[in-house]
């Protein structure tokens, strides 16, 4: 699956989530598995509360951090990948 920038994601739904400090920790119920993202991450996963496109993200996180847009698209792609390969992340229908 590519992941193109105006492609709308969600959360699946499945996960408990806590917030330590300015990190995430979640379980997948339906994988069993623990998860922790680190700030950045907890960043964009907090940007999912709601479906929200990768477009969006990217622009939010340059606005935010000291990052080029072509490094912010590359590490956002991927690690929404990442996500949606672990069945946290799904397109928004």
């Amino acid at each position: 699956m590519n992941i193109e920038i105006t492609n709308v994601y969600m959360r699946n739904g499945d996960q408990v989530t806590a917030k330590v400090d300015d990190e995430v920790v979640m379980m997948s119920m339906q994988q069993g598995e623990y998860y922790g993202l680190d700030s950045i991450g907890s960043r964009i996963w907090e940007l999912f509360a709601k479906p929200n496109s990768v477009e969006n993200i990217i622009e939010t996180l340059m606005q935010e951090y000291d990052v080029d847009r072509k490094t912010c698209e590359k590490d956002v792609q991927e690690f929404i990948q990442k996500l949606v390969d672990k069945g946290l992340l799904k397109i928004a229908t």
